[in-house]
């Protein structure tokens, strides 16, 4: 069983995906992570990160391992992630990793949840449930903000919102696989609930799935 989890930045996506993972012992995958360690890559090979070739030769050598490097958790890391992820080359190389992921789980595991921006449209546009996690911009920036106080990083809320409205933009206007809601996609606004009221929301229709799947069988 797939489950694409899709949404914004700060959007709770994340937190969503993991928690349906834990609850169903599926595999998790955080696919945002992937475009982070080739940025943080091209980075680290002192190569720009508008040179596209340089982006595409580190997703291509891309490294699993270097998806628990603490520094992929950065803002830094965060923008290099959407610069290289509108680069089609980068997104070829990282679409038969998800794929691989998604159809033969780690660990023997019978599912996987994957979130991103694009799981339900390009990567498994044939998910068994799909999920769109969204928020209103303010909210999300101020998560952000607040994330990033928390963690001992210097912060303003207004550069925080410009960037995540810049990244916004990035996201739903790249040439390859934009960020869109899927036509079957259960979406679910984040802004004014809580992170309980959220998992209930996103596991209704999981937990349907799956039941009905029981019935057929």
């Amino acid at each position: 069983m797939i489950v694409a989890v899709d949404g914004p930045a700060a959007s709770g996506k994340g937190t969503l995906a993991r928690r349906i993972a834990s609850a169903l012992d599926f595999a998790y995958l955080d696919t945002g992570l992937l475009y982070r360690g080739v940025g943080v890559a091209v980075l680290d090979r002192g190569d720009s990160l508008d040179d596209a070739e340089a982006a595409i030769r580190a997703a291509q050598a891309f490294d699993p391992a270097l998806m628990n490097d603490p520094r992929l958790r950065s803002e830094e890391a965060s923008s290099a992630a959407s610069k290289v992820a509108a680069i089609p080359g980068v997104r070829a190389a990282m679409l038969e990793f998800q794929r691989r992921f998604g159809h033969t789980p780690p660990g023997g595991k019978k599912g996987a949840v994957l979130d991103g921006r694009d799981i339900g449209t390009v990567i498994f546009p044939e998910a068994d449930v799909k999920l769109f996690i969204t928020a209103s911009v303010e909210v999300r920036a101020e998560r952000r903000h607040k994330e990033l106080l928390g963690r001992g990083t210097p912060s303003i809320y207004a550069r925080v919102l410009r960037e995540m409205q810049e990244r916004d933009q990035r996201d739903r206007s790249r040439s390859v696989a934009p960020m869109t809601i899927a036509s079957d996609a259960v979406v679910i606004d984040t802004s004014a609930i809580d992170v309980e009221a959220a998992f209930q929301k996103a596991m209704a229709p999981v937990l349907e799935k799956i039941s009905r799947q029981h019935r057929v069988r």
